[in-house]
């Protein structure tokens, strides 16, 4: 691959800039959807992630692929679809569109918002109100990692055989496989705060440069379970991957 190639280097920026929005919408409805006093306030973001993943798929595709997404880039790695080289830009790519992302929120939003929500990040726990003063409250570490491990795990099985399927991906048209990988994300996202209901949780990242934007521009650590994760989920994805038809 020639590194020095325009359709490299666009193909990069549609994957930074497509980051960046999907950090920025994602926390946004994060936020807003626990700021909402509603009764299913977990199934108005499962909802709202699910079409904004879906747009953001159809925009990009044509240009990068549409990974947006450095697990998507290794499995897209693993399955031979996509060079070493041109994995390793587009994953810096995301890193940096997750951090440009997080920076644009956290200029638009309070700084209670920012504390409170972790700016909407891939939190366990939120610091809420309490009868005698601020509590923290969420999930335990151990729950949220396997929650991330298993609900990662789907999703790349679920996008391996959707969108890494010329075939499949020919016969179902691209609207409707983005469609498809748009409600996969949502659904998960829906299980996972559901089965925890725990107001704290965020549900389940499936994407590390989501995680890292949020984290690095607060300073805290929130990004080192999925990214911890990312090697174990990709390294199993790669055996399924073997036998992916073409």
């Amino acid at each position: 691959m020639n590194l020095f190639h325009l359709n490299v280097w666009r193909a990069s920026l549609a994957e930074v800039f497509g980051t960046a929005t999907l950090v920025f919408a994602m926390d946004t409805i994060v936020i807003s959807s626990y700021e909402t006093q509603t009764k299913t306030p977990n199934l108005i973001m499962a909802t709202l992630i699910a079409l904004t993943v879906t747009i953001l798929l159809l925009a990009t595709f044509p240009i990068s692929g549409g990974h947006i997404n450095p697990v998507i880039t290794l499995s897209a790695m693993f399955t031979g679809l996509i060079t070493v080289s041109r994995a390793a830009i587009y994953i810096l790519a995301q890193c940096i569109g997750g951090i440009l992302g997080a920076l644009a929120l956290k200029a638009v939003v309070n700084s209670t918002i920012e504390q409170t929500f972790s700016l909407g990040g891939c939190t366990l726990n939120i610091v809420a109100p309490g009868p005698n003063g601020p509590v923290v409250v969420g999930l335990e570490t151990g729950q949220g990692l396997w929650l991330e491990i298993i609900c990662t795990f789907v999703f790349l099985f679920s996008s391996i055989w959707i969108a890494f399927d010329r075939r499949q991906a020919i016969a179902l048209g691209r609207v409707v496989f983005c469609s498809i990988i748009g409600l996969v994300v949502g659904l998960l996202v829906f299980i996972s705060t559901t089965v925890t209901a725990t107001k704290g949780y965020a549900g389940v990242g499936m994407n590390p440069a989501r995680c890292l934007g949020p984290a690095l521009v607060r300073g805290g650590h929130l990004w080192k379970g999925p990214l911890g994760i990312l090697g174990w989920a990709c390294s199993c994805q790669r055996g399924v991957s073997h036998s992916t038809p073409r």
